[in-house]
């Protein structure tokens, strides 16, 4: 009698009920292959993911330009509501993936974007639409903040320990790239009518031009649709992924979890926030610079640079690259410190500013990665370690239940980092209430990375660290 295929078919797609990565054999035969696919339909859903969740980033400063009578704080709220929404949301898509299944997951939260896509591209052609309205959207631009935790928890599954921080790495960073596509992407299309009549005409700023701001929703449905239909056709649910709530809420217990959450706020929190805020701090300190032309610069280095530091991590380890990305993130802030305008406009430098804040983008991305290289290696130390005196069939639990916590570690992780994205630009705002500049607001990161590098030493980095890795 013939064995029970690895692979079969489920409901339209692929559940695999046998799956082995940290076995070599059946990692060349089978696993790459799977895998590396996987991985090439998650990339594209996350990048949509993550331009959803930043549309506000780059539809904020072109408002008011076509009568919406917001005043600037009013605009840094919408510019920081996807975080915070993004964020809470990233707390329950922590723990779905092992539950509904990778394939199922990622369909059904792509094809959720398509409602805020669709609601901007309507609301901004009525310059009548009340700000409640933008404050939903905003909330709703969450969902793709949200599919992060789950996309990287889903990933986490397929590779072994050994390439995790790559995939990791190059699922989050090629994915992060959304950010900078849709500071880039939506200045260009809203210059022209894309979709001709179908998606409505133009609006008319104060200078007589013409804008098209719907196409900055409406410029995505397409590829929604399509990475939708694609992941629900080409992507895999994992048997081995399967586990009950339970079995992953044991992370609420395990102190590392925290500290970890601590320490992916100063990093992810930090390249989110940054780039959420950006645009608008750039028009609010150097009024006569264009933040469209730059904004899309940080996310796009940082996203790049993710996938650097999973590889360098994977090399090098995870600590210690955390460990010089937080001391060389202080030095940044304190850059930026120098090259601001004073309250009244005179003095600064934008191009110092510039590469002060680019500078930042990049130790951010490589941050990204290396602390969620940290954490399969923090867990699998603490598991082998309880487990030592075990026979097989326990070492194999425990080894089971290491990758279990493991990727409900780096899904809620996610989650608490990304509300960065929401203090970062609220916080700008805050303190040019405040006291007129932004200055407020970095000391206090500056005050933060301190603890951040502070945790990475004691813990992780110095000899004789509790979980060296």
């Amino acid at each position: 009698m013939s064995a029970e295929p690895a692979v079969k078919p489920l409901n339209g797609g692929f559940l695999i009920r046998d799956w082995h990565p940290e076995d070599t054999a059946f990692w060349a035969q089978t696993g790459s292959r799977i895998a590396n696919r996987n991985l090439a339909i998650s990339i594209p859903a996350l990048l949509l993911a993550f331009a959803i969740w930043q549309m506000f980033s780059a539809v904020t400063v072109n408002l008011p330009q076509i009568g919406f009578q917001f005043d600037t704080n009013q605009l840094f709220w919408l510019a920081a509501l996807p975080a915070l929404s993004g964020a809470t949301l990233r707390i329950f898509y922590s723990f779905v993936v092992p539950l509904f299944g990778g394939r199922r997951w990622t369909a059904i939260a792509t094809a959720s974007l398509l409602l805020p896509a669709v609601w901007l591209g309507v609301a901004v052609q009525d310059a009548t639409t009340p700000y409640w309205h933008f404050v939903a959207i905003a909330i709703l631009c969450g969902f793709g903040g949200g599919n992060f935790a789950s996309s990287m928890s889903n990933i986490s599954f397929f590779y072994p320990k050994a390439r995790q921080g790559f995939a990791l790495g190059l699922n989050a960073g090629l994915g992060n790239l959304g950010v900078s596509a849709t500071q880039f992407v939506i200045p260009m299309v809203i210059t022209a009518g894309l979709f001709g009549s179908i998606a409505g005409g133009p609006q008319l700023t104060a200078e007589g031009k013409q804008l098209f701001l719907q196409n900055a929703g409406f410029v995505w449905v397409p590829f929604l649709v399509i990475c939708s239909i694609a992941a629900w056709f080409g992507m895999h649910d994992l048997a081995a992924a399967r586990s009950s709530f339970a079995e992953q809420a044991v992370i609420f217990k395990r102190k590392h979890n925290w500290l970890m959450c601590w320490l992916y706020i100063g990093t992810f929190g930090s390249f989110i926030g940054f780039s959420a805020g950006f645009p608008m701090l750039i028009k609010t300190q150097f009024p006569d610079v264009n933040p469209m032309a730059y904004a899309f610069l940080g996310p796009l280095v940082g996203a790049l640079m993710r996938s650097v530091g999973g590889w360098l991590s994977d090399k090098l380890g995870g600590a210690l690259l955390t460990f010089w990305v937080f001391a060389l993130m202080i030095v940044g802030v304190f850059f930026v410190l120098h090259f601001l305008p004073d309250h009244d406009g005179r003095g600064g430098s934008f191009y110092g500013f510039l590469g002060s804040f680019m500078a930042l983008f990049v130790l951010s991305g490589i941050g990204n990665a290396s602390t969620f290289r940290m954490i399969p290696v923090i867990f699998r130390t603490l598991h082998e370690r309880w487990s030592a005196g075990a026979d097989a069939e326990g070492k194999a639990a425990a080894a089971r239940q290491a990758g279990i916590e493991s990727a409900a570690v780096i899904g809620f992780s996610s989650a608490i980092g990304a509300y960065g994205g929401f203090f970062i630009p609220k916080s700008y705002g805050s303190s040019i209430a405040w006291s007129g500049g932004p200055e407020l607001a970095l000391y206090g990161f500056i005050v933060f990375y301190a603890t951040c590098l502070a945790v990475t030493w004691w813990w992780y980095f110095r000899r004789g660290a509790e979980t060296p890795c």
